[in-house]
């Protein structure tokens, strides 16, 4: 559930059928990011004080992830409903990972693929 300064990520480009759970690259404000699909259009996104991720007003369990998910100081405004072709990502490492927690929605077009392999590189 985590990709380390160094490693090479090979993605599939002509993806266009995007589920939930799966890690994406993508670009917001310039910038090329990595994220897990958590929500897809017509969910209803929710981060509570507490740190913890609901989706459809149900709290979601997430294996693999470790981190709590906090609200970011001057982020989106919750409940998020996300309209056709909007994606909500989250960065694997909550605490601190540039997502749509600060970026709001990804539109489908601005998703460049899906990740299909990590290569870690150990000697960075």
């Amino acid at each position: 559930p985590r990709i380390d300064a160094g490693d090479l990520i090979l993605y599939y480009r002509l993806d266009k059928d995007i589920a939930a759970h799966e890690v994406t690259v993508y670009e917001v404000n310039g910038n090329t990011l990595i994220g897990r699909v958590v929500a897809g259009a017509g969910d209803t996104v929710e981060v509570t004080e507490e740190g913890e991720l609901m989706i459809n007003g149900h709290y979601v369990n997430e294996s693999g992830i470790f981190y709590s998910t906090p609200r970011y100081e001057g982020g989106i405004e919750y409940p998020v409903t996300l309209g056709e072709g909007e994606y909500f990502i989250l960065a694997d490492s909550r605490e601190g990972g540039m997502d749509s927690r600060y970026t709001g929605p990804v539109s489908a077009g601005d998703i460049k693929g899906t990740v299909i392999t990590v290569i870690r590189r150990n000697n960075f």
